[in-house]
């Protein structure tokens, strides 16, 4: 029996919700084999970060090597890269092995305002791992600074995931979460915008959503499916895990990310 193969590349979150833990958590609800490399790890809890360690980049290189000379991997989702030497061995490890399916979460801020990326890896971000990507999934903050525009309405949207796409990516998913009217997530392929709406949550419980849901869609790109149909999947299943979400620790609140009632597409 072949099984669906996952390996995220990110960052470990102490508190358990989002990061390397959010994506192996979400690859067993889509029935993946997950793998891991970690990046940096991080001291945090719901209430924000308290410090961050950065994983030497030969070390983060030889993670990468290591997994994929013996699994591969039928896809990959990046997260907190934190600095520009492990941006520059991520994309060169991954260029040697031909990697595929790649799925770019630009993680810049953490949920409670900390900073997760440095601008020196912001740059290298921009050069090195865009070109890679076949979809980057920024929110409005994201999508704002790789853009280099204000980004708070549809319109906004549209327009910095077309200054993003011109620097590689193959598609660029910008998420409307922090939309005030709604929750439309837009997809550009260089031709074509497609839009996924969602019912707007109001909720506290929402700590790792964006680690969650491209992690999500990785696991739908692992599976098979194709980019529309591994989102709208994706969308479901974060949207279930928000409302199922709960208070864990005196902060931001978890999702439940084994949640049982979504519609797997």
């Amino acid at each position: 029996m072949t099984v669906p193969r996952a390996l995220t590349i990110a960052g470990s979150d102490s508190g358990g919700g989002a990061g390397i833990q959010a994506d192996l958590k979400t690859f067993t609800a889509f029935d993946v084999f997950g793998m891991s490399v970690i990046t940096a790890v991080t001291a945090q809890n719901s209430l924000g970060v308290t410090g961050v360690h950065d994983l030497p980049p030969a070390f983060v290189a030889r993670q990468i090597d290591a997994v994929l000379e013996d699994f591969g991997a039928d896809a990959i989702k990046l997260g907190m890269l934190s600095s520009a030497p492990i941006v520059e061995a991520v994309a060169e490890r991954l260029q040697a092995h031909g990697a595929e399916r790649i799925v770019l979460d630009p993680v810049m801020i953490a949920k409670s305002g900390d900073a997760l990326l440095r601008p020196d890896a912001r740059d290298a971000l921009v050069a090195r791992l865009l070109p890679l990507a076949d979809v980057v999934t920024p929110n409005l903050h994201e999508a704002a600074a790789l853009a280099g525009m204000p980004v708070e309405t549809e319109p906004e949207m549209e327009e910095a995931a077309r200054r993003i796409h011109a620097r590689g990516p193959r598609h660029v998913l910008v998420k409307g979460g922090h939309l005030k009217a709604s929750a439309t997530d837009i997809l550009w392929d260089g031709r074509t915008f497609t839009r996924f709406a969602g019912p707007r949550l109001e909720s506290r419980n929402t700590h790792g959503t964006g680690c969650t849901f491209s992690s999500a869609i990785a696991a739908g790109l692992a599976r098979g499916r194709a980019l529309e149909p591994a989102i709208r999947a994706a969308k479901a299943y974060v949207t279930a895990a928000i409302r199922e979400g709960f208070q864990v620790g005196h902060g931001v609140g978890a999702l439940r990310h084994f949640v049982r009632d979504w519609e797997r597409a």
